[in-house]
């Protein structure tokens, strides 16, 4: 029985977390979403989303073989999931998480890949790592961190406490809340507009982002216009840019551009 299932259609992509009853990332859902990376990758889509299956999210990694792995197989594992996470994270279309239920260790760090995290109502993220004595294996403190300073992010990892979805979008972890029988709906329309967006720009806004969380301002300055030059070539631009000029030109509101992503 597969742990995971993804369908590409109409340019959009949707990732389904489905290992009941906790969605725990096991190997081989680790190994069917490389599969549907890959497939992504190679399609026409212009936007993602990843959700899930079931009242929660994901309580995590699936931890029951963890204790008779060597210390070699076990960071064999943990190199895997980081290199999956990352491609995931690094993707050049917008990515969307929603999270329902609980949110969890390894859950919460795919969840905080996304470029765009919305969180039904009874959502809760949390590390629960330290009850364990371990860390955020998969680099989940540091990128909360990004999000929301040191502050926060050392307070969750030492407590493990089940942070409401409220909190999260008070801090800056999750965009938006809404009721748990909307989140699908809201997460999906959302996805459906940015897949119509300008795809070469969007990109070109993660890798920024990228490069800032790496370098910080100096090195973003330094790729700012060698990554956004190249889009006045772009088609998009061809076709957004006069007619924006004539539109202001005449005093007119500027149109919606059906945008082609090339």
């Amino acid at each position: 029985m597969s742990h995971l299932s993804y369908k590409i259609d109409n340019q959009i992509a949707v990732i389904t977390l489905g290992n009941p009853p906790q969605n725990r990332l096991s190997p081989q859902m680790l190994d069917e979403f490389d599969e549907a990376l890959s497939a992504i990758e190679c399609s026409d889509a212009r936007a993602l989303l990843l959700h899930a299956e079931g009242p929660d999210f994901s309580f995590g990694g699936d931890i029951v073989p963890w204790p008779d792995m060597t210390a070699q197989e076990l960071r064999t594992l943990f190199e895997r999931y980081l290199a999956t996470f990352n491609r995931f994270e690094e993707l050049s279309i917008p990515t969307i998480a929603a999270v329902q239920g609980l949110c969890f260790g390894g859950g919460f760090e795919l969840a905080i890949r996304a470029d765009v995290i919305f969180a039904g109502e009874t959502a809760r993220f949390g590390h629960p790592e330290q009850t364990l004595g371990i860390i955020t294996i998969l680099g989940g403190i540091y990128r909360v961190a990004e999000r929301v300073g040191r502050t926060k992010a050392i307070e969750w990892a030492f407590t493990s406490e089940q942070v409401p979805a409220v909190i999260m979008e008070h801090h800056g972890v999750v965009n938006r809340v809404m009721a748990d029988d909307k989140l699908f709906d809201e997460a999906i329309n959302f996805t459906e507009k940015l897949s119509k967006g300008s795809t070469r720009a969007h990109a070109v806004h993660k890798a920024l982002l990228q490069i800032w969380a790496a370098g910080g301002l100096s090195a973003a300055d330094q790729a700012v216009l060698e990554l956004g030059l190249p889009l006045f070539e772009s088609e998009d631009v061809k076709l957004a840019l006069p007619i924006s000029v004539e539109a202001f030109k005449m005093k007119k509101t500027r149109p919606t551009f059906p945008f082609i992503g090339k």
